[in-house]
């Protein structure tokens, strides 16, 4: 028999190479609201438009969406120092703290917290101690390449995305409305 109920909040953990994590965070929220729960998807350095912000404000007011951050780090033409980086995860994090303990949401997604642990902008035990505190009911899902074994111990769920095949490999970079 499960030590988890029905009512116990889940902490959901998409990680690994491969597209799709932060797709399958974003169906997460399309399947809650079908059930009218309250989700709050925060963005961890993404600061660029994307088809799912447009997508996502035609299903409020039960979800609402937060970008933080100043962009990937280091790719994509990143130019800034760490320190500012840092200082985005920083305010975003502590954003994220304080809608947790707010008790207006059912299901938050922190999409690439995991990317912010693992490039150094955040330290794993602020993300550690977010998951022990979280308020009981709440479903917390985590995004991000590469997952540390303690993240991955805590979580309830643990899906990796593993690449096979991708576009970019024929140089394909992305395409609208599929990868962004």
């Amino acid at each position: 028999m499960s030590d988890i109920n029905e009512d116990q909040g889940l902490v959901i953990l998409y990680t690994g190479e491969g597209k799709g994590k932060t797709t399958a965070a974003l169906g997460l929220v399309l399947r809650a609201t079908g059930y009218g729960r309250k989700c709050l998807i925060i963005q961890f350095g993404k600061i660029w438009f994307t088809g799912e912000i447009s997508g996502i404000k035609k299903l409020e007011p039960l979800v609402k969406i937060i970008q933080g951050g100043k962009g990937f780090v280091k790719i994509l033409g990143d130019k800034l120092p760490l320190s500012e980086h840092k200082k985005a995860a920083k305010e975003t994090f502590e954003l994220l703290q304080k809608e947790m303990t707010s008790g207006k949401w059912d299901v938050i997604v922190a999409d690439e917290i995991v990317g912010a642990v693992s490039s150094g902008l955040l330290p794993i035990s602020k993300v550690i101690r977010l998951i022990k505190e979280r308020l009981e009911g709440l479903d917390l899902v985590l995004t991000g390449h590469h997952a540390p074994k303690k993240l991955i111990d805590l979580a309830d769920l643990v899906t990796e995305m593993k690449p096979i095949k991708h576009p970019f490999e024929k140089g394909i970079l992305a395409k609208q409305g599929i990868d962004f």
